[in-house]
């Protein structure tokens, strides 16, 4: 059976912290698909996950110490940080990322890092408010201008009982990307960095109910999927969906607007971003702390306050704009009419505009009829198509516009 990693060397850096046991089920999963994996454990990830145990399943020596004199005599770190095809640093703590950014090497691990020419993947895992900060999100920045690829963090429980972005990417999805980071990518957007976003987004009212669309991310995730095949290192910001990841797609998954646009922002820069996502316009002024009860006698009010506009965000910022900034909208009704004006209001280079009526069966359907609408007045309507069609004909339209804008063009 082909194995898409068969013979590649990976050095694993395990951080420490409280997802480092996942990483004893990434080195199963990079195993089974054929790679050979080298642990490389931090002091503190000792704390979680043994070296005994890391080495068993690798099959392979784990590393923890800086000065180890058998390693050392023949400059050890300097061996790993080169016998390898890449690194995979997971979970990434912010701590680890610190010292990334700012090249600083106290430890093993940091030194092999600060070491390494190799492409190196990073997934980070920490609790929401450490990811959140500025200062976390400044290394972010600079680790990916440093080129740097990242897959995750995902949204969700947290083991401070607490909920948001921060959680480890799944092993899978680990694996996915790192094959995705050494396939040597050709086609029309090889070496191009793609944001996607897809899905609905959930705006809670109480602990147990929340406003939200009938999207289900088809369109969103097909076209990510075409953007990965035709050679571009993907992220896709998905809201709630139901459908499987695409493949060799870092994936980061939220809940709400406000999540998505943080997200999208720590995501830049791109080259090319588009933004399928159904995000929801309004969510509550309120999010009640226990569940609303119906008494039989008033119907509880419902104040909405407007979302943040992801679209009109990106499309506006002066620093770390993608080249080419694809918008959606999704009508019922004067489709044509509706996307120009949204065109012109949210500064985007093109939109991609449906009839989501439903008799047409779009939103949750696996068929579309898009129009592609230029800001200078250029319009194309398609057939209707499957979605995965209408993705890899978009992406194709993407492709060539970027490439003419690149070169001095413009899209239209």
């Amino acid at each position: 059976m082909n194995q898409p990693l068969s013979g590649r060397r990976v050095l694993l850096i395990v951080g420490g912290g409280i997802a480092a046991y996942k990483a004893l089920d990434l080195i199963r999963r990079l195993r089974e698909r054929g790679a050979r994996v080298r642990p490389v454990l931090t002091k503190a990830a000792e704390e979680f996950v043994t070296p005994l145990a890391a080495a068993a399943l690798a099959g392979e020596r784990a590393h923890t110490d800086l000065f180890d004199r058998a390693d050392e005599a023949d400059i050890g770190h300097i061996k790993l940080a080169r016998d390898a095809d890449a690194v995979v640093v997971a979970p990434a703590t912010a701590n680890l990322m610190g010292r990334m950014a700012h090249g600083l090497a106290p430890d093993l691990a940091s030194t092999v890092l600060l070491a390494t020419t190799l492409p190196i993947l990073i997934a980070p895992a920490m609790n929401v408010r450490m990811w959140q900060h500025a200062a976390t999100q400044r290394n972010l920045e600079t680790l990916r201008r440093d080129g740097v690829h990242v897959v995750g963090p995902d949204a969700g429980a947290m083991a401070e009982a607490e909920f948001g972005p921060g959680r480890m990417a799944e092993p899978n999805e680990i694996a996915d990307a790192l094959e995705a980071m050494l396939g040597g990518a050709t086609g029309p957007l090889a070496g191009r960095r793609v944001l996607v976003t897809s899905g609905p987004t959930h705006e809670p009212i109480d602990p147990v109910r929340y406003l939200a669309n009938r999207s289900s991310g088809r369109q969103g995730h097909a076209i990510a999927a075409a953007a990965a095949a035709a050679g571009a290192q993907v992220t896709l910001v998905s809201g709630p969906v139901t459908i499987p990841d695409p493949r060799g797609v870092a994936v980061v998954r939220v809940e709400s607007a406000r999540e998505m646009l943080a997200a999208v922002e720590a995501a830049l820069p791109a080259d090319l971003a588009i933004f399928a996502a159904a995000v929801g316009d309004w969510r509550p002024a309120e999010i009640r702390s226990g569940k609303i009860k119906k008494d039989g006698q008033q119907v509880p009010p419902l104040t909405l306050v407007e979302n943040p506009d992801i679209l009109a965000t990106i499309s506006a910022r002066q620093e770390n704009r993608p080249a080419l900034v694809v918008g959606f909208a999704a009508e019922t009704d004067d489709v044509l009419d509706n996307a120009r004006r949204k065109l012109a209001k949210k500064g985007c280079d093109l939109l991609v505009a449906n009839d989501v009526s439903p008799e047409g069966g779009v939103m949750g359907g696996t068929e579309n009829t898009v129009h592609l609408l230029t800001r200078d007045g250029a319009l194309e309507t398609w057939p209707k198509l499957g979605k995965e069609e209408v993705g890899r004909k978009l992406v194709e339209r993407f492709a060539t516009l970027l490439a003419a804008r690149g070169s001095g063009g413009t899209a239209s």
